[in-house]
């Protein structure tokens, strides 16, 4: 089974224009994004969009050494079609470029379970019932799945949202597995990239606290020992689905 690890990413961010172009530590925060992927030896790709303000991202991820997929800026469900076609994926681990920080172990235990079951009726995620910090999230599911979903879908809202239509639609037969944080309920603390508050964070997780080599108990020990760090961005709520 071929499973790769398909993440979107966009420069016309709306709260914080380009933030995976901003940089920290030497770095951008979507170069620190592919260098964790790439530590599950997954093949990853980058799917984003056909803008010329996306060249960057294109750029960038080539100088890393991952695919590209390029396609559609709203109809997100397509463009990882077209990404899943074009490199003849079985399986999927859907995330987001907004997440620098992710934990390549943690993806990696969720693709480990969905090896183990080998059925496309499977769904695994850390974030059904939510203890990872935000900026941990990964969905994983059958390429079939997913190319079903892009044939039958017809609503803005689950062209936009990729996995919105499997969820909705979902069949007797598809089985949700969620796997938890094992150091308890750190769903309070938002360690992904969405405003300015969080980039204030992330920026000072990566220069002062060496965060790009740790992982996810680690930057939760350090959250939970200084709680200054989460009052940088402890006020801002998520975007809600359709927004």
């Amino acid at each position: 089974m071929k499973i790769g690890i398909i993440t979107q990413a966009r420069a016309t961010s709306t709260r914080l224009p380009a933030k995976v172009l901003l940089t920290a530590g030497g770095k951008t925060f979507l170069q620190h994004h592919l260098d964790r992927l790439a530590q599950t030896g997954l093949p990853v790709i980058v799917a984003t969009t056909t803008n010329e303000a996306d060249e960057q991202i294109v750029e960038q991820a080539g100088a890393a050494g991952v695919a590209v997929f390029r396609g559609s800026e709203l109809d997100v469900l397509s463009r990882f079609a077209g990404a899943i076609r074009e490199n003849e994926l079985d399986g999927v681990v859907r995330v987001t470029s907004d997440c620098p920080l992710i934990d390549a172990a943690v993806v990696a235990e969720g693709v480990d379970r969905f090896r183990a079951e080998a059925d496309d009726n499977l769904y695994v995620s850390n974030c059904l019932e939510r203890t990872f910090p935000r900026g941990m999230d990964y969905e994983i599911f059958s390429a079939a799945r997913l190319l079903q979903a892009d044939a039958d879908a017809t609503l803005p809202v689950d062209r936009e949202h990729v996995t919105a239509y499997l969820h909705q639609n979902r069949t007797g037969d598809m089985r949700l597995l969620n796997l938890p944080f094992d150091g308890g309920d750190a769903s309070k603390y938002r360690l992904t990239l969405d405003t300015q508050d969080d980039r204030n964070l992330l920026t000072t997780l990566i220069e002062d606290f060496g965060a790009a080599e740790l992982n996810c108990a680690d930057l939760v020990a350090i959250m939970e020992k200084h709680p200054e760090l989460h009052a940088l961005n402890e006020h801002i709520e998520q975007k809600k689905l359709g927004e």
